[in-house]
């Protein structure tokens, strides 16, 4: 479902610049008003997931435009000219997400990045344990607010319960104190279990124990916050772990991904599949490896240029991404215009046909691939998986009937199973 933002600015400039931008940088629907009666109306028509709003209305010169959000149960951000502890006492009356001071030209970008990471924070789950029912929906309500996903556990045991269920939980904020498991104890044995870098810890506590945060911290807790905590600190908090863990996932990405096809790159290509070999090698299951790349694809380059040869490649691993998803193989972009793929579970004859499948579809859509008159077509390699192998070795094989199937003509599929029954064949004529 798209998002929807109430925009409530009687402001003419401003409220432009704020729609032109929101609907540039973010997928939301912008619902513009100027007035509270206008906006209430908007409301009883529509479910927003946030506001934006300025104090002073025509029709609401005192901010009562903030009760009204309020009561509808709508996550505001306000821009004001000032910020005083009286505001900021108003402010968490009224529950507001944030705050933001209008700055001149920087108001906009700090209203475009605030809704930003509100929108993108329904992408991240978070687990609140606490065994104290009504300190863990302060918390909840808290999160919400903020568009998480939320979680509850009111005990150790259950949160590594659901922790085991639900591996998407990439935060965790847990009380201290609790019956059958110390958020101490409860942090060491997540952290046994996820990296940080996919999972951030925060402890809490209202003890008066001023080393209590030095426990956590070594225990492997990423933060920690003392109770009674203003709420605006623990948001902070709260965003600075998201937006590292944010960080940490860009980095990865940009380490296990190739940089054009966004397909894993060789280095990570070859850390998969070294799990899946252990698990061929260990079971009764089976796999195959294919190597291909793209026929006369310098003609391509030379002809239209390195541009339509990057789109070339971006295309065909499009559509090689959409035919190894749905069984959960693996694609990789090796290099240049070769590409492998891991076929999980498929034995010699199945990864032919999945393999001549893809020479079909690439061949059928030859020119929209390339984006030119010059039809694109592949050629391709495949053997299944030998138990006891080296991994190397039989890309290696793979490899092998690649250039038997370029030096026969390109544009199909050597494997394996063909080589044998060919042997065969001579054996039983000879």
């Amino acid at each position: 479902m798209q998002d929807k933002i109430l925009l409530i600015e009687d402001s003419v400039a401003l409220s432009m610049l704020l729609k032109t931008r929101l609907s540039e940088e973010t997928e939301a629907a912008i619902f513009h008003c100027d007035s509270m009666a206008a906006a209430d109306a908007l409301m009883q028509a529509h479910d927003f997931t946030l506001a934006l709003t300025g104090l002073n209305l025509p029709d609401a010169p005192k901010g009562e435009i903030l009760a009204l959000l309020s009561g509808r149960k709508v996550p505001a951000i306000v821009f004001t000219a000032t910020v005083d502890d009286e505001a900021r006492k108003r402010y968490a009356e009224k529950k507001i997400i944030d705050y933001i001071v209008k700055d001149g030209h920087r108001t906009v970008d700090a209203v475009v990045r605030t809704v930003q990471r509100i929108l993108n924070n329904k992408l991240f789950s978070v687990l609140v344990v606490d065994d104290v029912r009504a300190a863990r929906s302060g918390l909840v309500e808290i999160l919400e607010r903020q568009n998480f996903r939320v979680s509850e556990a009111h005990s150790g045991k259950q949160a590594l319960e659901i922790l085991a269920q639900d591996p998407t939980i990439q935060l965790v904020i847990t009380d201290y104190h609790m019956p059958d498991m110390d958020g101490y104890e409860l942090t060491r044995r997540i952290c046994d279990s996820r990296s940080s870098e996919d999972l951030r810890v925060i402890g809490i506590s209202s003890s008066t124990d001023r080393l209590l945060s030095a426990s956590f911290l070594k225990a492997g807790a990423s933060d920690f916050v003392y109770r009674p905590f203003v709420p605006e600190e623990l948001q902070c908090r709260i965003d600075n772990n998201i937006e590292t863990l944010k960080q940490l996932k860009r980095l990865r990405e940009l380490a296990e991904r190739d940089h054009l096809t966004g397909l894993p790159n060789r280095r990570s290509f070859f850390e998969r599949t070294r799990a899946l070999m252990e698990v061929i090698n260990e079971t009764h299951e089976c796999g195959a490896v294919a190597i291909l790349d793209i026929d006369h694809f310098k003609k391509i380059n030379d002809t239209l240029g390195h541009d339509a040869g990057d789109r070339a490649l971006k295309k065909l691993a499009e559509l090689l991404h959409t035919m190894c998803d749905e069984q959960q193989h693996i694609p990789a972009r090796l290099g240049g215009e070769e590409f492998a793929v891991f076929l999980r579970g498929l034995d010699a004859h199945a990864a032919y046909q999945f393999c001549e499948e893809l020479r079909e579809q690439v061949e059928k859509n030859g020119r929209q691939l390339s984006g030119s008159s010059l039809a694109l077509t592949i050629s391709l390699g495949v053997v299944e998986i030998e138990k006891g192998e080296p991994f190397d070795n039989q890309l290696n094989a793979a490899d092998q009937l690649l250039y038997l199937a370029k030096a026969n003509g390109r544009n199909r599929v050597y494997s394996d199973m063909m080589i044998t029954e060919g042997l065969q064949k001579i054996g039983r004529n000879g």
